[in-house]
This record gives C-alpha cells, structure tokens and sequence, in this order.
C-alpha cells in the first residue's frame, strides 16, 4: 500500500512510497515498514526512530523534526498512527453496526447483555472487552480493555470477514485520551456512571470526565444513565440524539417496581408510554443499570422488545460480575470485579439486602495505581460488611504490606472486625474454613482475572480453584 493512501492529505514524493506493514514499536519494524513515533507515559519513541530507521523503516511519522531522511511531521502521531491502521485494513469498522460501552463501572456486562439480545434477533455480534474478545463464538484472548489501534483494526477486519453484523465494545478513558478510537464510527454510545478511578494516569476527575466525554461526540445516539451525577456534563453541549435512562426517575427509559433478590432482579419498563416485565438472572442494584442501558442501545438499533426481554431472562450473568461459586455448604460465596470505592459500594449494597447471617467481605487494592482511593474503600468495606478480610489484589511494584496499611487508614474507629492476611490464596481459604451458616462472603477486586501480578513474576491465582480446594480441605478434616 502507498504512503499516500495510509496518509491521504500527504502530498509530494513520499505519498508513492510503498509501505509493506505499520507499527509503533520500533522492535517490530521490518523493510519497508512505517514507524509511527507515539510520545507514550513513560517512553518516548522519537528516541527510537534511528533503530527503526537501521532495521528498515521506508518512512518514519513523528511529531517533531528528528533530522532523519523520509520523515512526516504530523501534529498528533496518535491520532495519525489509529487513521493509518484504519486505512491499511480498508476502514472495517464502517462494515459493522458499532456500539460502544463506557463508564467506570458496568461496561463488561453491558456489553455481554447487548451480545446476547443482539444474537437473540439472529445477528452475528463482535465483542472487545476486558474479559476476551469474541467473534461469534469464537475466543480470542484480551490484553486491553480497548485494544491499540492496529490490534483494534484487526478484530474489526475479522469480525467483517467472518460475517459480523454488529461489534460492541467496551472503551476505555485511556483508549479515549491516546485516540485509540478517534475515526471510528459509533451509532450508539453508551454512559454507565463516573466514579473514582484511573486518577494515576488522568490526575484529575474532570480529566477523567473529558476522556470519556469523547467518545459521545463520535456517535450518532448516546445512551445515558442520568442518574449519575455527571451526566448532565456528559450531556451538556452534545450534537447527537441523546436518550436518558433512569432507576425511578422520568426518562426515555425508566425502571418501575424494582424487585431485588440474591441472584435476580425484576423490573417494569417504562417507555414510550408501554410497560413491559424485565427480568435479569444477576442480583443489585447494578444490574437494573446495565441491563436498561442494554436494552435502551438495543431498541435505538430497532432490536424488537420481545427478544430483548427472552435474551436478559436467559442470561446467566458474566464470570467475575456478581459471580455466585457453588459450595454444596450452607454459606455463598461470591467473585466479584470490584476495585473501585463505587464498584465495592454496589456489590456491599446488593448483597446487604439479602437474608444472611454475615456479610464478608475480603479484598485489596492493586499497586502502581491510584493510592487515594486505598482508604475510602477500607471505610466503604467497614460500613458495608459485617466481617473485612484484607489482603493483596495486583501488588506490582508495591509492597503488600504498605498497600494494606493505606487501606487501613480507612478502617479506622469502627467496630467492624478487620483481619489482615497478606496472602491472597491463604486469606481465601480463611473465609472459607471460617464460614458460619448463611453467611454470605464476598472475594472482591479479582473476578474474570486468573492471575496475580507481583514484583517480580505473574503467577496463576483463580479464585474458584482455590475455593474448591479450601472445600477439598474442609472435607477432610
């Protein structure tokens, strides 16, 4: 492919050379490649546009001049570096029905509830999420929860080969701010909710805000949950159609009559001035959001009720989102993604409601990220659980133990019991063999992950295997 068709406003005698792949990571670069320089949060790969130049590069595309031969200067290498890849695969997002997930919380179920309804109504579905990306049935495994351009690009073109009508996908803030997503075309977008998180990478809310404002100018209708409290900034100044969701409240959508159970809920929705009975096999509070939000994006794609309704009663939840393990004993445990002070109020709030003996509640927090919101959730875990366990999440660099003392600071001057076990695997086995009858335990921070990041290695750490062998132990004793 010529430079000229990847850059299309490049003009003179660079626009005919031939390109024969992209990338920005300059170990990857062979002959005839384009190397697209990205200013990253930690490397700079302008300092490694000479070792990409050595190993072949026919072009190089920078923000700046590195006095280096065959060179475009463009003013924001991301944004040229997510259109490059666009054009190489010859646009495949335009091929497919695109709808896309934000928020901080709520994204993977979203996404899973739309696939199901979608598949219902006889449609071929693409998924890109932070669980594992999917293709019909096919799986292929998940690095980001919003993948690099190239990557991205990629999916899109198999999902158009292999017959895909629709792809939903989650999109992350960071995707949002490095433009991973800039070009592509989004019939519907979708807002969840905004609640502390990622403020290592954002700084600062309303930098967080703005990420994820983005992909609501890129969209021909948003879906918006306007019971958050920012989605009046969310909604403030949009062009496209915007349609409103709420628990209560008047909207375009509105839940009525909610119904809570442990492993259920049931609703009315009111739409159109026409009530129609939801039911959903996933408990909280939670799980009315997600499941509106899905069936509000569903019906704007002229997605009949009826199928709507038949895939959210069918669906048997998402791995890690309100997971219920069986135990053959007389207590619940739950796994549960939770890692934010908003995602561990919602699951403390959706099982508190429940009729049990104890709520206990055992998590951590992950290193290397935002360490200001370590103590709000040791405080959210006091008020909201009747017994805390807290131990390591995604140490990373971090010392555990430092982790720990941070969410401690939290926890301090209630009554509610707090024990401390460093140990992931050895804290989950407490909870099991420390379990009274009808309690309810809830293991929050990992879900879907089957694995732990420490200093020095990632090791295999899946919570369910670890709960039947606690039960195996427990057996034998």
């Amino acid at each position: 492919m010529l430079l000229g068709e990847l850059l299309t406003d490049l003009k003179g005698e660079l626009s005919g050379v031939e390109i024969s792949g992209i990338t920005c990571n300059s170990k990857e670069v062979k002959s005839g490649y384009a190397f697209v320089c990205i200013v990253g949060t930690a490397v700079d790969s302008h300092d490694f546009a000479q070792n990409a130049k050595e190993n072949g590069a026919a072009v190089i595309i920078a923000q700046r001049d590195l006095g280096i031969d065959n060179q475009v200067i463009v003013e924001n290498t991301r944004k040229t570096y997510a259109d490059m890849c666009a054009a190489w695969f010859s646009y495949p997002a335009s091929k497919l029905h695109l709808i896309g997930v934000t928020g901080t919380n709520g994204k993977t179920s979203v996404t899973y509830m739309l696939k199901a309804i979608l598949e219902k109504a006889g449609k071929k579905v693409g998924l890109i999420g932070t669980i594992q990306n999917l293709i019909g049935d096919t799986v292929i495994s998940s690095h980001n929860t919003t993948p690099e351009a190239y990557e991205l690009n990629s999916l899109f073109n198999e999902m158009v080969q292999s017959g895909c009508d629709y792809c939903v996908m989650e999109v992350s803030s960071h995707a949002l701010d490095q433009y991973r997503v800039s070009n592509l075309p989004f019939e519907v977008a979708i807002f969840t909710n905004l609640t502390q998180d990622h403020l290592d990478y954002h700084k600062t809310m309303e930098n967080y805000l703005n990420a994820k404002k983005r992909l609501f100018n890129m969209c021909k209708t948003a879906v918006i949950n306007i019971d958050d409290q920012y989605a009046p900034q969310i909604i403030e100044g949009l062009c496209c159609k915007v349609v409103t969701c709420s628990n209560g409240s008047n909207a375009v959508f509105s839940a009525r009559s909610v119904n809570y159970r442990p492993d259920s809920v049931e609703y009315e929705i009111m739409h159109s001035g026409k009530l129609n009975h939801i039911k959903v096999l996933t408990g909280g509070e939670f799980t009315v959001y997600n499941s509106m939000l899905a069936l509000a994006a569903a019906s704007e794609a002229g997605i009949d009720i009826e199928f709507i309704k038949s895939a959210l009663s069918s669906m048997h939840g998402v791995k890690g989102r309100a997971e219920s393990v069986p135990t053959g004993k007389d207590f619940t445990v739950i796994i549960d993604y939770a890692h934010t002070p908003d995602g561990l109020k919602n699951i403390l709030s959706t099982f508190s409601r429940c009729e049990k003996n104890r709520l206990v509640l055992l998590f951590g927090c992950g290193g290397d990220r935002d360490r200001t919101k370590r103590p709000i959730m040791g405080n959210i875990a006091v008020r909201g659980a009747d017994y805390v366990i807290v131990t390591s999440d995604n140490p990373r660099s971090e010392e555990p133990m430092n982790i720990i003392n941070d969410i401690l600071e939290g926890t301090k001057g209630y009554d509610t019991p707090v024990k401390v076990i460093e140990n992931r695997i050895e804290a989950i086995k407490f909870a099991i063999k420390t379990a009274l009858s009808g309690d309810i335990i809830v293991l929050a921070g990992k879900g879907h992950e089957t694995y732990q990041i420490l200093s020095d290695k990632t090791i295999h750490l899946d919570e369910r295997e670890i709960i039947a062998e606690a039960l195996a132990e427990i057996g034998g004793e």
